[in-house]
């Protein structure tokens, strides 16, 4: 008896396609059960995925593997294309199964591996899928370019909006969330860091329900276009129709931009000034400030030479101790360093030459300054 596998696969999980791939199963249930001599081992089926992509098609996997074993010796399925769009993999994985002395028979394209001049044809057969697979992606990409143009919005919710067919609008409580957030960072000067750890000491659950809060994930929100009315799209994209990866937008296509294009929960003027705050505590090379400091001296001291500014690190040591260590990326040849004791001791010295020259009534003003803060504090 000729032990008998099927291979079938649908591209997409619509109602339409899900009854072509119950058809399909069930054409090969009875396809096989008709020839005598031959036994139905087993059905793999993929539905939902794309055929250019063999290492996201589990049916597939399984089955190849199932193969190497010796399980079955003959497989079938309707045509190339639903063995795979992709050329390279359609000749390899037949050759494949060849050497584990199982053939494949492609039943629409009256192929077979036994065959002598089966690989020329498959691989013209293949290329010719490959190519359809090719056309497809790009009548998708152009369709879903003039939907954009047209402000259809191809993405999903987020804090302070919902997107529902295509459409962004407002939801109340993540908006207010959202004002909080850039009040927070813009006139209580707070960084994102701080901001972060506030949201999460005060147990506001973040968009996904997370109960932590990054300084990432509110740098993300100050940034975000969409909160002033703006909506930019094709930020990221898809060179490779065949392993469908996406990759970050840096200018290889156009971005789609449209302006006041729903309704804004910041004002203009604000995520401006959210922007220029932004820029002006980046740090740089200049020495200026973070988006929020992490240690108190973050930012603020700078390498005597070219002004680059030093950040630091947490190591551990060979006992597994952590320990703290500054450092400057330096434009000059400097590359500075130094350890948490060298920085603390810079520091107290260049205060202590500081306050020999500074006149007593300042000092003063220091002291009285610093206990009506600590007077506060403790209100």
């Amino acid at each position: 008896m000729t032990r008998v596998a099927a291979y079938c696969r649908v591209s997409t999980d619509t109602p339409d396609q899900a009854g072509s791939f119950e058809n399909q199963k069930a054409y090969f249930d009875q396809y096989i059960r008709m020839r005598e001599g031959w036994t139905l081992y087993a059905i793999y089926a993929d539905e939902g995925i794309t055929g250019t992509q063999t290492e996201k098609r589990d049916g597939f996997l399984r089955m190849m593997e199932d193969a190497r074993r010796g399980l079955f010796d003959l497989v079938i399925t309707k045509e190339v294309s639903r063995f795979s769009r992709n050329l390279l993999d359609a000749v390899h994985y037949t050759r494949l199964l060849r050497r584990w002395g199982v053939g494949v028979i492609f039943l629409s394209d009256g192929i077979s591996t036994v065959d002598g001049d089966a690989e020329l044809r498959l691989g013209i057969m293949a290329a010719v899928a490959q190519e359809e697979s090719r056309r497809t992606s790009e009548r998708v990409r152009w369709g879903q370019l003039r939907q954009m143009e047209k402000g259809v919005v191809f993405g999903r919710s987020l804090l302070g909006y919902d997107v529902e067919d295509g459409a962004m609008t407002v939801n109340q409580e993540g908006a207010a969330l959202v004002r909080r957030i850039y009040e927070m960072f813009l006139n209580e000067r707070m960084g994102v860091r701080a901001i972060a750890r506030v949201l999460t000491e005060q147990g506001v659950p973040t968009y996904t329900g997370g109960a932590s809060w990054s300084g990432a994930t509110v740098l993300k929100i100050l940034k975000n276009e969409k909160y002033c009315g703006d909506l930019i799209q094709r930020k990221t994209y898809t060179p490779d129709f065949l392993t469908h990866k996406k990759r970050r937008n840096k200018g290889e296509v156009p971005f789609v931009i449209l302006r006041d294009h729903h309704e804004a929960i910041i004002p203009r003027a604000v995520w401006e000034a959210v922007q220029a705050e932004l820029a002006r505590r980046s740090t740089n090379r200049n020495g200026e400030g973070g988006h929020g400091s992490r240690y108190a001296l973050s930012g603020k001291i700078t390498c005597e030479t070219c002004g680059a500014a030093f950040f630091a690190r947490t190591r551990k040591n060979a006992a597994g101790q952590p320990y703290r260590r500054w450092y400057a990326p330096c434009a000059c040849s400097q590359r500075r360093s130094l350890s948490e004791k060298e920085l603390s001791e810079a520091v107290r010295k260049a205060l202590n030459d500081a306050f020999k020259t500074t006149p007593p009534s300042l000092l003063q003003g220091i002291g009285e300054r610093t206990a009506r803060k600590k007077g506060e504090e403790l209100t």
